[in-house]
Order: structure tokens, then sequence, then C-alpha cells
């Protein structure tokens, strides 16, 4: 069985080099992210060619990921590029002010951060490893009590317990930046803090028209990082591709007791409503220094698969670490183990859901008589990969074969949980186009003489959301 979730790695210092991406596709690497945050349009640019290059090298379908950076709400610079906070001493956040840091006072790159705060409001820099105590606001300058201390320095995060800060999620660096990765068809769009389906639906509508001049739309993808997006998530979900969970800075501002739970929930709600479920942040952290994970992050991982997750993302690990290859082989060989424990019972899902679609209704048709008739794969000859997605919302020991003739939809179904995206010529006349598809699977060891399949396609052919067929074969 090929290995069904799929690993997100994060490209940076660690990890900007042909040879290195190329082990790191051969190791396991789906999806290759591109952190916003860091570096020029023209070093984007560079890395996502590279990255096409050597994926077309390797002969794999590898997707692309633009990350944006979003709202920097962040301390300004210290003169001595870090100070140490101690607890119960004042501490100052201004946004007016213009010189460097000490001890006693800070700038912002927020300069909201006034407006949005009031007396008694708990501040978290630095991922919550240092807390403050709003005690004033006076005009630009926030004054808090340091409630616990710790060294801080340049241009730390900040966040409200609880959310509430008012910074838009598209930035104009964003709207810039979504520009520069439409220039090289990136196939997925992450947006960083969102707090509604509005951010997320004019984030798609600037990709797209960004996007026009190549024929591309990308896929969007809603990092799930504030509490006020908690109670939008349906909302969030419908005007997304998907969805990130996107633990770091979510579960500063709700508390760390709080994630597990909410992402799991996550992760069911995105099953549900067909679309794609992430899990990010700190999974192999450990790893940035040493050569093998810690027996909580082995475990981390394996429950992100048992929830079902589509993908494990690594971040800093394949960025920065000392170990990103090692850190890919370990992520797939747990991820490997963990799918063999996962429950394949399909009742609950085919009594619990209505189908209003012919294309779905012929999907979940596949996996009902795959899984029952013990199929070796199930075949989805798809122009969107639509029909793909759907099947990949449940669980089934039968791999699915997304084969199409769009690149972008080959690169797109890298993404979804138990799918294998094949490129294969495009074929008008029905029969060709199934004996086409048998041919690829049996050349690739996938299926032998007297093996059972079932195949899914549209007739006539050729036309997105027109899935309509399904047929049983066995290999002759």
């Amino acid at each position: 069985m090929p290995r069904a979730t799929k690993i997100v790695a994060t490209l940076g210092p660690a990890s900007n080099d042909p040879e290195v991406v190329e082990r790191l596709l051969r190791a396991g690497v789906d999806v290759v992210r591109l952190n916003f945050s860091h570096g020029k349009p023209e070093d984007h640019i560079a890395r996502g060619n590279m990255v096409r290059a050597v994926a077309e090298k390797v002969g794999k379908p590898v997707a692309l990921m633009a990350d944006l950076q979003g709202p920097k709400i962040r301390v300004g610079k210290f003169a001595e590029g870090k100070v140490m906070l101690v607890p119960g001493a004042p501490f100052v956040l201004d946004g007016a002010r213009t010189e460097l840091g000490t001890v006693e006072a800070v700038g912002l790159d927020y300069k909201e951060l006034p407006r949005d705060v009031k007396p008694g409001d708990t501040l978290l820099l630095n991922d919550g490893l240092l807390v403050l105590t709003v005690e004033a606001v006076r005009g630009e300058a926030v004054h808090t009590t340091v409630k616990i201390g710790g060294e801080l320095s340049n241009n730390k995060g900040i966040n409200k317990q609880g959310g509430g800060l008012t910074a838009p999620a598209l930035t104009a660096k964003d709207m810039e930046d979504i520009k520069t990765a439409m220039a090289f068809q990136c196939d997925y769009v992450a947006v960083s803090f969102p707090k509604n389906a509005t951010d997320m639906e004019m984030a798609r509508q600037l990709a797209n028209v960004a996007g026009e001049a190549y024929r591309h739309k990308p896929a969007m993808i809603a990092k799930i990082e504030r509490s006020e997006a908690i109670p939008q998530l349906e909302a969030i979900l419908k005007a997304s591709d998907g969805i990130m969970v996107a633990r770091g800075d979510l579960a500063v501002e709700v508390g760390n007791a709080t994630v597990p739970a909410l992402q799991k929930k996550m992760i069911r709600m995105a099953r549900e409503m067909d679309k794609i479920a992430i899990t990010a942040t700190q999974m192999m952290e450990s790893m940035i220094l040493n050569p093998v994970p810690t027996r909580a992050e082995v475990s981390d991982v394996a429950n992100a698969v048992l929830d079902g997750t589509d993908a494990v993302m690594l971040s800093a690990e394949t960025a920065a670490g000392k170990y990103p290859v090692e850190t890919v082989e370990q992520m797939a060989a747990i991820a490997l183990e963990a799918e063999r424990a996962v429950d394949t019972s399909l009742k609950d899902d085919f009594m619990q859901r209505h189908f209003g679609r012919i294309d779905q209704s012929i999907a979940m048709g596949a996996l009902f008589t795959a899984h029952h008739l013990g199929c070796k794969a199930i075949i989805a000859l798809t122009e969107s990969g639509s029909t793909a997605l759907w099947m990949s919302r449940h669980d089934i020991h039968v791999p699915i074969f997304g084969l199409t003739h769009k690149h972008v939809s080959e690169r797109r179904m890298t993404l979804y949980r138990n799918v294998q995206p094949i490129l294969m010529p495009s074929h008008n006349e029905r029969d060709l186009a199934l004996q086409e598809a048998e041919d690829v699977l049996v050349k690739r060891g996938v299926l032998k003489p007297g093996d059972t399949y079932a195949i899914t396609c549209g007739e006539p052919m050729g036309y997105p959301g027109g899935t309509n067929m399904l047929k049983v074969c066995r290999v002759g």
C-alpha cells in the first residue's frame, strides 16, 4: 500500500538547494511550502521553478504552496537586539516610538494595538513564552506589567489572549505576494489569520485575477490561527478548498489545552465538507537539532493521521534544521504505521450522508464496491480531481489513483489523502481511455493479471463534473 497521508515540507536555508530538494522528494515530500514571510519575490519565483525542475527530474508530481505572511503583529527592534524582561517590572509597547527598544519600552510594527486592548487584557509575546498584563492605554502607548518574563528579541510576535486584534488578514504585501505566486502558477495559496469567510473570498478573488493571464486558479487554504475563526469555521471552510490547523498561534490565543480537541473537530469538519485538512506546527520540532524524534512527536504525527488529516507539515524542521531529509523519512514511516490501524468501516459514512449529484454518488459507489470486492485499486479518470477528492474523504485500504491529462489537476491531487495522481494522455473515446488507464497501472506494478479494480469516468469524456460511470474490471 502506498502511504495515504501526504507530507508538506518548507524550503529554507537548510533545503534551498536542488540536491537537497531531490532527496526530500525521494524521501516522501508531496507538497513544497514557500514561506512568503522571508525572501524577495524573485527568490520565491526561482525556488518555485527549481522545485518544478527537480520534480520533473525525479518523475514525481509535486505541488507548490505559497504561504502568505499576513499582518505583522510584532514588537519592533531593540538597541541590543534583545532584552530580559523580569516578572513584576513595567514594560511599554509604544506605537509612536521611533528609537530602538530598551528593557523599559519598545516600538510596534502593529500600530493598532493601543486601540485593540484595554486594562486587564493579557498579551502573549514570542509564541506565549512571555506574558504581559495591560495596566493602561495612554495615547499610542500600552503600559503593561510583566507577568511571565524571559528573553524578548527583535520582531517577536504579539497575541491577545482570547483574540480580538483587528488586523486584516490580507496586507498590501500579501496582495503583491499573491501576484508573485501566480507568476509561477502556485498550486495552493495559504492565507494567514483569516477571521471569516470574507477574508478567504477576497484572497480567492485576488488570486484569480492575478492568475487570469496564466489561465490559472489556485486552491485556497485557510490557516486557522485566530480564536475568532473557530465560530466561523463552517463558513470559512465553504469559502476555502481546505484548512491548515496552525497550532502555534492558535494555541497562544485559545490556550494549549484547547488545541487537541479543536484539531480533531477541524479535521472532522473538513472531511465532512469535502475539504482538505493540513496539520501543522512543531510536529517534529526536536529534529531541528536531533537525528531522531521524541516519543511525544511520534504520537503527535500518528494521532493526526488517525484523526484523518490529509497532510502533516514540517516548518523549521526542513527549512532550518540539521536533518531535513531524515525528518521526512521518519514522518513517512510514522504515517505508514499509523495508517495500518485506521478503521475502514464505511457503514456510517454511507448511512449518514446524502448525495445530490451523480458524480458524487458514483464516487461513493466506487468506494463501497472496491471495499467489499477487495479490489486492488480504484481508478478515477478525472478532469478537475473532484471525484478523487470525494473518494479520499473516506478511509478505505484501497489506493485511489487519480488519472488526468491536466498538470494542474495532477499537482492539486498530491495533497489529497490516499490519492496517487498520475498524468495520462487525453482520450475522447471511452474504451481507449479505460484500457490506457489499466495499462498505466499494470506498467507501474500496481495491477497484475487476475486483479480486480474499480474505475470511474464521465461519458462523454472530457467534461469537468461529468463522472457518471462506474465499472469493475479484472486484469486479463
